[in-house]
């Protein structure tokens, strides 16, 4: 039988205010098995923006990535998040994280794994999705396509956007996406989940890609 370990630190957070609503796994030991097989034990975190350093500055920057406004109900600066890290042996071999994000039809709940070393998506899956959209999302083929993907694709995507539209260089751009309302979602919910991993996880590493992207938008895509 497999020993899994789950340490939960909420105790050493504030806690979450009263309409923050986070997104967790329901079954952790069950999904986390499924994403990774050969898991031997796991931990779970719960992360806020508020509890990281220069909060209020970090959740403004969430608006500014994600470049729109945030949802007054699922990414509030009280929103807790949770992490889930996966370890095979003392190895660690995945991490787990999961967002809210508004849809037609209801709440969606989108997870990634993502590979500890490159922070690049391994799969990604829904937990809730109640949409008329939901059968192609949930296609296979179409889930398959974000594996490998990493946030500096998504910041690349922006660049091009605006300095070189239709590159061949454009991951994102290339991808194959529905008309609906519930894919652009979707699709923002993968990009929040990549963005809050960094903040949380991976150090910022995908900042210069974010500030390139920023600086050929502020000159209308010239050199």
């Amino acid at each position: 039988m497999i020993k899994i370990a789950a340490f939960v630190l909420a105790a050493a957070l504030p806690a979450p205010a009263l309409g923050a609503i986070g997104c967790t796994l329901t079954n952790p030991a069950q999904d986390l098995k499924y994403l990774y097989p050969e898991l031997s034990s796991y931990k779970e975190e719960l992360k806020e923006i508020r509890g990281l350093e220069g909060g209020a500055d970090l959740f403004a920057a969430l608006k500014e990535r994600l470049g729109g406004d945030l949802d007054p109900i699922y990414e509030t600066l009280e929103t807790p998040y949770t992490v889930y890290s996966v370890f095979k042996g003392k190895e660690k071999i995945g991490v787990v994280h999961g967002v809210n994000v508004p849809g037609k039809g209801g709440v969606i709940q989108v997870f990634l794994s993502t590979d500890p070393k490159t922070a690049g998506i391994r799969r990604f899956f829904f937990q809730r999705l109640e949409s008329p959209e939901a059968k192609a999302l949930r296609d296979k083929a179409f889930r398959a396509q974000f594996e490998g993907l990493t946030l500096a694709d998504f910041y690349k995507h922006d660049y091009y956007a605006a300095a070189e539209p239709g590159a061949a260089a454009d991951k994102v751009g290339r991808l194959r996406l529905g008309e609906g309302p519930d894919h652009g979602a979707a699709l923002r919910g993968l990009r929040k989940n990549l963005i809050l991993l960094d903040f949380f996880v991976y150090g910022r590493r995908f900042e210069p890609f974010f500030e390139r992207a920023k600086a050929a938008k502020a000159k209308g895509g010239k050199p």
